[in-house]
């Protein structure tokens, strides 16, 4: 069984150039640091539910698109240590302080997968 991190971003659209390119530094330092893989993705048959939604859970704004990334792991002990490394990283800190998503909105947390690997 793998374990899986999960992060919903809403990303301002006039900025959604520059995130791309904070995703590719993203993946590049998650890989280095362990992770057995690092997906993004964009947003595109996401509808505005009544009660809930991930464009409601961010509180998108008229000018907001929502990304969510996949990053994987052998296990929770895995990810914690490739995590902790990550968070060390002056990399990190650098894309926290830059970056063009809203991280105050981010949704996210870890999953431990129920489906055969």
């Amino acid at each position: 069984m793998a374990y899986v991190d999960v992060f919903v971003t809403p990303v301002r659209l006039p900025r959604e150039a520059e995130y791309l390119d904070w995703v590719a530094a993203s993946q590049k330092m998650w890989i280095d640091h362990g992770a057995l893989s690092y997906l993004e993705a964009r947003a595109e048959d996401v509808q505005i539910g009544k009660l809930t939604s991930f464009p409601r859970a961010l509180q998108l704004e008229p000018d907001e698109i929502t990304y969510v990334a996949f990053a994987t792991y052998r296990d929770r002990a895995h990810r914690d240590e490739v995590n902790a490394r990550i968070m060390a990283d002056p990399r990190m800190t650098a894309l926290a302080l830059e970056g063009p998503a809203d991280l105050k909105r981010m949704i996210f947390g870890g999953f431990t997968s129920v489906t055969p690997d």
